[in-house]
């Protein structure tokens, strides 16, 4: 059966249609807007002409391909291409200004690569095992999971921890804009009904994180000068990648293991499973100072946990034909239209498929290494570029992926308002990484925290009734408490030290003598 489902891969149509799949996601992770279920959604007419195997793998090739492209723009211009990369954007660019672009992108394509092999190694092995724990997953777990993910809004954060939550919430208050998902009654849409269906997520990430180095640039005149943004890049993408790779070996492992579990949630997906990775890297690190400001560690563990949230998306969604994310959606309705089934039924009916398509992920994977290491390569020619030609170049992308994504000027108009107030927050020290955290998970926590409420009766217990529910509860308080010991510590810390002044009393005056 393995046999079987290794040579129907490597039959020369899936080769070249996987091929072809992948360099489309690179095109298309690269460009910020465009995100790798854009891809997969722009495949589905071809599928129609395609055998469902060749359908299949190109949606895979294609999402796994676009997840790592999102890093090129975020490390040379900050610009995460897909809402995955965000988590770690800030330490990959710190190290294309150091001039060592290279290895960045090098240890995350590694990562995401090794990530990928744990997802497909987890999917082959234990896919019904997990989908039955997904399933067991309520509102109840739902909640506590995106609470803890919020959690990572302050670890995450440089600077002050108030101006981690003032970020935070900032991005909740955005979340809360739009109908109301379980009442349906609309709120801060001021009679727009553009603004019904919510902020759209997307554009305010160009926004705050293109759009607002565009405007820094603009500001400090930068814009209008002929040198390239960051130094020159030294070296081969090969050096020393290995080697530091290697060094956070057991943080891959861990951030590939975690992201498939994740994946394997139906609603999680790469994009939680990243920030959660990158939260857990710097929480666990010996030099947390240094995330934020060119870590590699926190890059090799959310990019591995990227790519393994891919593979574990398809857990459900095989096994009993739930989607775990928008591009196992898309996977599952090419299936259907092919005349297939997902479910249980399909390891009946269609087992070699199966098999097969668990072959497609790990020849995606590897196929991702060779085109990763051409597409860096070619990226480096991006530095060399005046800042007053590339500029209006990454404005004009800005602006057809934020128009793309609404289909109208509507997501244009998001796009320059978070813009300017990612601009204003950069300019007084307060991190964009927990506003685009509480985009996320706002509205995830709000649906599920309600719709728990209402399956009670109103019952605050229900949040603890349930094993996992509880578990998650526990772990989601000690995450929160954390930072409030440390500061009652540090300031117990600090009194101890201080010399009780007021019963010593105040030193006395030497006297001079007088004549």
């Amino acid at each position: 059966m393995v046999a079987a489902a290794a040579l129907a891969v490597l039959d020369p149509e899936v080769v070249v249609t996987m091929v072809l799949a992948s360099v489309f996601g690179l095109l298309l992770g690269a460009i910020p807007g465009l995100t790798a279920t854009m891809g997969a959604a722009l495949l589905v007419p071809i599928s129609f002409f395609l055998d469902p195997l060749p359908a299949i793998g190109a949606v895979i090739a294609v999402a796994t391909s676009a997840i790592f492209a999102g890093d090129l723009p975020g490390a040379l211009l900050r610009i995460p291409g897909t809402p995955a990369s965000a988590a770690y954007v800030d330490d990959a660019h710190a190290l294309t200004l150091a001039g060592r672009a290279r290895l960045g992108l090098g240890v995350g394509l590694v990562s995401a690569v090794v990530g990928g092999l744990i997802g497909v190694a987890v999917l082959t092995l234990a896919a019904p095992a997990l989908a039955r724990f997904a399933l067991g997953f309520s509102s109840v777990e739902y909640f506590w999971l995106a609470t803890l993910g919020l959690s990572c809004a302050v670890i995450v954060s440089e600077g002050t921890v108030l101006r981690g939550l003032a970020s935070l919430f900032l991005g909740l208050f955005v979340a809360c804009v739009g109908v109301d998902t379980v009442a349906g009654h609309p709120r801060f849409t001021f009679g727009s009904t553009d603004l019904m269906g919510g902020v759209s997520f997307i554009p305010a990430l160009i926004g705050l994180f293109a759009l607002s180095e565009i405007i820094r640039n603009l500001s400090s005149g930068a814009a209008l000068s002929d040198s390239a943004i960051p130094p020159q890049v030294r070296g081969d993408p090969r050096d020393g990648v290995v080697r530091t790779a290697g060094r956070h070996w057991f943080g891959i492992v861990r951030g590939g293991t975690g992201g498939t579990l994740i994946g394997a949630l139906p609603g999680a997906g790469a994009d939680i499973a990243a920030w959660i990775a990158y939260a857990v890297a710097k929480k666990t690190s010996r030099a947390p100072e240094r995330f934020g400001r060119g870590s590699t560690e926190g890059i090799a563990e959310a990019g591995a946990a990227n790519n393994g949230a891919l593979a574990g998306a398809w857990v459900p969604a095989l096994v009993f034909g739930i989607p775990g994310d928008t591009i196992t959606a898309i996977a599952i309705g090419v299936l259907l239209m092919k005349g297939l089934q997902p479910g249980p039924t399909i390891f009946l009916f269609q087992p070699q498929l199966m098999y097969s398509v668990f072959a497609a992920f790990l020849f995606a994977n590897l196929l991702l290494l060779p085109l990763g290491l051409l597409a860096i390569g070619a990226a480096k020619r991006m530095l060399t570029v005046p800042q007053r030609v590339l500029l209006p170049v990454i404005l004009l992308f800005c602006v057809v992926g934020s128009f793309a994504v609404e289909g109208s000027i509507y997501g244009v108009v998001v796009m320059g308002v978070f813009g300017v107030v990612g601009w204003l927050m950069q300019e007084n020290d307060i991190p964009l990484a927990p506003a685009i955290l509480g985009i996320v998970l706002g509205g995830m926590i709000e649906f599920n925290f309600v719709t728990s409420l209402l399956k009670s009766d109103g019952d605050l217990m229900v949040f603890v009734s349930r094993p996992i529910g509880a578990v998650l509860a526990v772990v989601t308080i000690i995450v929160w408490s954390a930072p409030l010991v440390a500061l009652v510590r540090g300031r117990a810390r600090r009194a101890a030290s201080t010399p009780e002044l007021s019963a010593a009393g105040p030193p006395a005056t030497p006297r001079t003598p007088t004549d």
